[in-house]
């Protein structure tokens, strides 16, 4: 097996010592020595060699204080700025469940609200009329798209 040479020699310690004092590089001692720059790194932290932290004049300019970010509106905030407020009227009381029928009889325009269990005998769908090709009739539309509960709290 050959013997390699020790990397660090008090010769290439004192070379180092002084690359360093003269303000050179990390990577320009590495190369002058023939080392890796994180073998001189490593060595000048062994030898406990550091530099001052020296404050880069283009980094600490003074610069204008950004303006805050504007917090941008709720969503129903920007739709009803695009759209305009909707005054559209809020069908209130009870589903009518005269008018179930199975998937067979569902039609585009009925309401697919399943009601039971689907594979049970007794699974149908709601079929009440439902307004311009919604999926769901008025009732059941108000159970499956309720208001998000923080947006009504944050209106007020």
């Amino acid at each position: 097996m050959p013997v390699l040479s020790p990397t660090w020699t008090d010769d290439r310690i004192e070379l180092l010592k002084r690359h360093f004092e003269a303000g050179l590089s990390c990577r320009e001692i590495a190369a002058d020595i023939g080392v890796s720059r994180n073998a001189v790194i490593g060595k000048l932290s062994r030898l406990n060699l550091t530099r001052g932290r020296t404050i880069d004049e283009r980094k600490v300019q003074d610069r204008p204080a950004r303006a805050p970010r504007a917090v941008p509106r709720l969503q129903y905030e920007m739709l009803a700025t695009i759209y305009g407020d909707t005054d559209a009227p809020v069908a209130t009381g009870p589903i009518d469940d005269a008018n179930r029928c199975s998937l067979m009889e569902l039609a585009e325009n009925r309401c697919r609200w399943p009601i039971s269990t689907p594979g049970a005998e007794d699974f149908c769908f709601c079929g009440n009329a439902a307004p311009d090709a919604q999926p769901y009739c008025a009732g059941h539309s108000r159970l499956a798209y309720r208001p998000n509960g923080r947006a009504r709290v944050m209106r007020g």
